[in-house]
């Protein structure tokens, strides 16, 4: 059993990719035993109508993915009305959780909207997931050169909501140190492998988070899902930590019947 929490359908704004048609994207995940997929929209990132990428989301996920992909909303709250994007997200597709590309949507996590979009996702049980880069700097259009996201402001939202679930996508790559310490000492933050890099990059990256922490992402189709893969062979995890990491974390942190 593989749980991948970093999923993404539709097409990506600058080239396309392998698999980025939902059924061949749903064929290579049970290809490799993925049986859970936390799946956002590619198209969260630009649209401008976010409702109507939601629900072309949900539409996929149930017409191509069902009981495989679990539909995880994009939400901008740079624009006006997201709160009902939110509602939208939590009771009319029954989503349980959120996306959020802070970077791309030119808002800092400091923002008042922020810290009230932080208080709709306790209040109604969905969990956030923070999308830290989507692509390497080198190889951003010359007309869209994205920064990282600053997750100075992150620890304090987090000590607001105690039972609050965030995972922060993407970020393997910058992440390190003393500022990967300070956000993973609260318990309810995880990040995923995808952007993880060097043979053994696991066991080492346990020697400054708890296992607990780490879920299994791959970023797919953006990455190849063998890279992930690989990643768990490369590490000598023994079979309680694998089956942790793969599946069991996620499973206990953001289980909810779609």
């Amino acid at each position: 059993m593989i749980c991948d929490v970093n999923v993404y359908l539709s097409r990506w704004p600058f080239r396309r990719l392998p698999c980025d048609s939902t059924p061949e994207l749903v064929r290579k995940l049970k290809q490799n035993d993925v049986t859970r997929a936390y799946a956002g929209s590619f198209d969260g990132l630009l649209h401008k109508d976010i409702r109507a990428v939601n629900q072309r989301l949900n539409d996929d996920c149930k017409s191509h993915g069902a009981e495989l992909l679990i539909p995880v909303g994009s939400i901008n709250p740079a624009l006006p009305g997201w709160e009902d994007d939110v509602i939208a997200c939590h009771e009319q597709w029954n989503m349980p959780g959120i996306r959020l590309h802070p970077n791309y949507h030119e808002y800092e996590l400091n923002s008042p909207e922020v810290k009230k979009l932080f208080e709709m996702s306790a209040e109604r049980g969905l969990f956030i997931q923070i999308a830290m880069r989507m692509e390497d700097d080198r190889t951003h259009h010359k007309l869209m050169r994205i920064p990282d996201v600053n997750f100075a402001a992150l620890p304090g939202l987090m000590k607001e909501h105690q039972q609050l679930q965030v995972t922060i996508l993407n970020g393997m790559k910058s992440l390190r140190g003393a500022s990967l310490t300070r956000l993973t000492e609260n318990p309810n933050l995880t990040i995923e492998i995808a952007m993880l890099e060097g043979v053994g990059g696991i066991e080492n990256l346990m020697q400054q988070v708890p296992y607990e922490q780490i879920l299994f992402g791959s970023y797919f189709p953006f990455f190849y899902l063998e890279s992930s893969l690989n990643k768990l062979k490369e590490s000598q995890l023994g079979m309680k930590i694998e089956e942790q990491i793969t599946w069991k974390n996620a499973e206990h942190r953001f289980a909810r019947t779609p």
